[in-house]
């Protein structure tokens, strides 16, 4: 039997995050991972990127872990949103709101480095990977969690178990917890190119008939695509050959970056939401997209799940600060009252742009058009729309402050 305070199913960006942020706070934590540890990778074309918002790049200072992270973000100082052929279009600008970014757009590897090393340096932060699940029990006072490793299983203990294991979750799964579940009928297509005419810190998102199109400013003048397409639309587009590919781009994109050229690698994965009806269990929650799965507009999805790391590590730091039980009631009802308001509202605002903006019926149309240029038109409602977004309103969290979840002694 091994002893823990705090187990993590799931050791990818949210897991690895918050056992990195609890990593000074003298709790035992141990990581079950199911994907092996690969050698570092160098820096790729077409490497994958994700849009962290203000308040993530705050958490991860809290951290500390953005220093190492920066050197490869391109912050984002615009966004411009339109509705492609149409007179609708917004604007957000980091000046407007006094911030030095809206947010970055940051390479999944840079972070899962930094928080990698961080997690093979932390004293009282066990690593088991490659491990998978294959039992959990809760027996009141704690849970047990059985893991298979190394061609054998073992048997862990700890007060609180957090699910940080994906869309997929097991879990979620084992424990029967139930989900509101939507697919889209659509495939977000993931490549890179490089315009002749870059707009330095301005992000994209413009709205097609078969769903939003961005283009993500990257490091070294390149941007990142994030192509909404019909599912029967998917396999003719990952077929294109280069040429074909960037013509069929431009087309839908425009000229506002002039000719787009160096098409990178695509990849194509399904969109859905899912989102979990219960967080919780005795001894046990969800964090991440074992939470909440959401489509890929307006960039929400993983700057979601550092929200519940930031308030999960206050929750667990003021438990373990009066001696309360980080499994305990108490703990699982401030994370339902905490974290399922904001999951429920992301989840319900990108479902609806999801939806609304592949209507094709003229009178949402006309609507929309209007609602983006008052928007446009009225700084008051620009400000508390780009403040929702970059993930700094309301009451925040030591991590979101850039404070590390346990002042270090």
């Amino acid at each position: 039997m091994v002893d823990f305070d705090l187990i993590i199913i799931g050791g990818g960006l949210v897991g690895g995050s918050l056992a990195c942020a609890l990593r000074d706070t003298g709790l035992r934590i141990a990581v079950v991972e199911a994907v092996a540890a690969e050698a570092p990778n160098q820096p790729s074309y077409d490497e994958r990127v994700i849009a962290l918002s203000l308040g993530s790049q705050r958490i991860f200072t809290g951290m500390g872990l953005w220093d190492q992270i920066a050197p490869h973000a391109e912050p984002i100082l615009k966004v411009h949103v339109s509705d492609r052929g149409r007179c609708g279009f917004a604007h957000l600008d980091h000046a407007e709101e006094r911030v030095e970014a809206l947010g970055y757009v940051t390479p999944a590897r840079a972070m899962g480095a930094a928080i990698g090393a961080c997690l093979e340096d932390a004293q009282g932060i066990e690593l088991l990977r490659p491990a998978r699940l294959i039992g959990l029990r809760h027996q009141g006072d704690h849970v047990d969690v059985e893991v298979a490793s190394g061609g054998h299983s073992r048997l862990l203990q700890a007060r609180l178990l957090v699910a940080a294991d994906g869309g997929e979750s097991a879990v979620r799964r084992r424990l029967g917890l139930k989900v509101r579940e939507r697919g889209y009928g659509h495939h977000a297509i993931i490549s890179t190119v490089t315009p002749e005419r870059p707009d330095s810190g301005t992000a994209f998102e413009r709205f097609t008939d078969s769903g939003p199109l961005a283009l993500l400013p990257m490091t070294e003048g390149r941007w990142s695509v994030v192509w909404t397409a019909r599912d029967d639309q998917r396999d003719a587009i990952m077929a294109l050959d280069d040429d074909a590919f960037l013509a069929m781009l431009q087309q839908r994109f425009g000229h506002r970056l002039g000719r787009l050229t160096r098409p990178g690698r695509r990849f194509a994965y399904p969109l859905r939401l899912v989102l979990a009806r219960e967080l919780t269990r005795p001894r046990t929650l969800l964090i991440g997209n074992a939470a909440h799965t959401l489509h890929p507009v307006a960039g929400q999805g993983f700057n979601l799940g550092l929200r519940d790391v930031a308030e999960l590590a206050d929750l667990v730091v003021e438990a373990d600060n009066t001696g309360a039980d980080i499994g305990g009631r108490s703990v699982l009802a401030g994370y339902r009252r905490r974290r399922g308001p904001d999951q429920a509202a992301v989840a319900t605002a990108t479902d609806a742009l999801a939806r609304l903006f592949i209507n094709p019926w003229a009178p949402i149309r006309i609507s929309r058009d209007i609602g983006m240029l008052g928007l446009d038109l009225i700084p008051g409602a620009r400000h508390l729309l780009a403040r929702r977004f970059m993930g700094i309103d309301g009451r925040l969290p030591r991590l979101a402050r850039g404070l590390p979840a346990r002042l270090r002694d």
